[in-house]
């Protein structure tokens, strides 16, 4: 155990190992010896204690790698745990003991950069107080949360022809005052067209709420383009009065998804064909993700292109400096990662190891938490990851949900408590038929290693 009750791992030997010449290594050195005597190093002192990697991109992006205290923590305890095993082979022999702990230095370093060296055990995330929230017998899917003015808002799609392409739909919005007892405040839709992945955005003392729609005519098409589709909007100052969908400009042949603010504009993920092309098909190749920016959440322009192909669902999360870190599903194939910095004009791009259908992207605390529909042995599932770097994700829970299901909305409540919506049809009626319906679970950060 260290000095805060935390678990150490110790790397022991039986015995001392035999080099290449047939001599035995020398005897092990005790840790603060040698700890005082590299720390007199005034190199090595400087560099443990301002570790900090920076990586300028071809655009000119720099992106920081490291927490510089927490990696600190983690560069010494992985220096300590080394030094508990300390054996040198014939190429360090007669070297000091300060050029060898440099040397293990540096190579801790990069393979930590590599995620070799293994980061302080994540927390474990309990899921209590699983619950149904909302069900009328129609298809109710794609759920956002936010808190407005003291108040919890809930909103998502309901539609009584289900899932697909209808002008039947419509947005329901939800308000709470505790995520346990909710009421309906607003229920809208747009004539001729499908209404679908409402997202919520707090700008400008407003709550908006956007929804990417699909031109139908007067029924259910049995095809569609993408080059027809219009984001629409409605909002309210109050939670109570709520404005007329409002056609939002510049969003024509845009599928507009996830919102969020940064240095007084808002932005949206909005995918589109390359050059609005009139191709026939759905030629995923074809589309790209545009960040578009807005001054007043209604008039909308392209601020960068963040994928030139495979674009889809993205969220996007800014950082104080105005850097930008999202999560982008790219079909069914594998997500990535994008990051960039203001103003967003280059872009890197990391893939993951997984694919996320309806993927979430949130700070909880120090950490992000990564949600969405994963592929799993027993079908598609309704997970939560911390995103540990720029392309691990480390699975930390799976809600109760299967066949049609995912889009994740959350609201942390604190650094340790913080609330999940998301649909399923996991569940059936008194009629053995799969139902979809919303959900909602308590979400609890237990055993925080920090």
């Amino acid at each position: 155990m260290d000095g805060a009750g935390r678990e150490t791992t110790v790397i022991t030997g039986s015995s001392p190992p035999v080099n290449l010449t047939g001599q035995r290594d020398a005897p092990e050195i005790p840790e603060t010896r040698l700890l005082e005597t590299t720390m007199r190093g005034r190199a090595f002192f400087k560099l443990v204690h301002a570790l900090q990697f920076r990586a300028d991109m071809s655009s000119g992006l720099k992106i920081a790698l490291t927490d510089s205290a927490h990696r600190c923590r983690l560069l010494l305890k992985g220096i300590l745990m080394t030094c508990r095993a300390w054996r040198l082979g014939t190429a360090m022999q007669g070297c000091s003991v300060g050029w060898r702990l440099t040397v293990l230095l540096v190579l801790l370093v990069v393979f930590q950069s590599a995620g070799v060296v293994a980061e302080d055990r994540l927390p474990a995330v309990r899921v209590d107080n699983v619950r149904r929230v909302f069900h009328d017998g129609q298809h109710n899917a794609f759920t956002d949360l936010i808190r407005f003015q003291n108040r919890f808002y809930l909103t998502f799609r309901s539609c009584p022809d289900g899932h697909m392409v209808h002008p039947t739909s419509s947005i329901i919005v939800l308000m709470s005052d505790d995520c346990a007892d909710w009421q309906q405040v607003h229920q809208f839709s747009v004539a001729r067209r499908d209404v679908r992945d409402p997202h919520f955005l707090v700008f400008q003392d407003r709550l908006f709420v956007y929804t990417g729609t699909w031109f139908c005519g007067d029924s259910s098409p049995k095809t569609r383009d993408l080059n027809q589709h219009l984001g629409y909007c409605v909002w309210t100052g109050d939670g109570q009065e709520w404005s007329q969908p409002t056609m939002l400009e510049g969003t024509y042949g845009h599928y507009i998804w996830r919102a969020a603010t940064y240095g007084g504009k808002a932005y949206l993920c909005g995918r589109r064909k390359r050059e609005f092309s009139d191709a026939a098909g759905s030629d995923r190749a074809m589309i790209q993700s545009a960040m578009l920016e807005s001054d007043d959440g209604l008039v909308w322009r392209t601020a960068s292109l963040f994928q030139e192909t495979w674009g889809d669902e993205t969220a996007f999360v800014f950082e104080p400096d105005g850097a930008v870190l999202a999560v982008s599903r790219r079909g069914s194939e594998a997500a990535e990662v994008c990051r960039s910095a203001f103003p967003y004009q280059g872009w890197d791009r990391r893939p993951l190891d997984r694919y996320i259908g309806g993927p979430l992207l949130v700070r909880w605390g120090d950490r992000y938490l990564v949600g969405g529909r994963n592929q799993t042995p027993d079908g598609p599932r309704t997970t939560l990851c911390w995103l540990t770097d720029v392309n691990n994700l480390t699975k930390v829970a799976q809600l109760p949900s299967d066949g049609d299901n995912s889009y994740p909305g959350f609201i942390a409540l604190n650094q340790q408590q913080a609330v999940v919506s998301w649909y399923s049809s996991h569940e059936s009626d008194s009629q053995g038929q799969p139902l979809t319906a919303i959900y909602m679970a308590d979400l609890l950060i237990e055993d925080d290693p920090k």
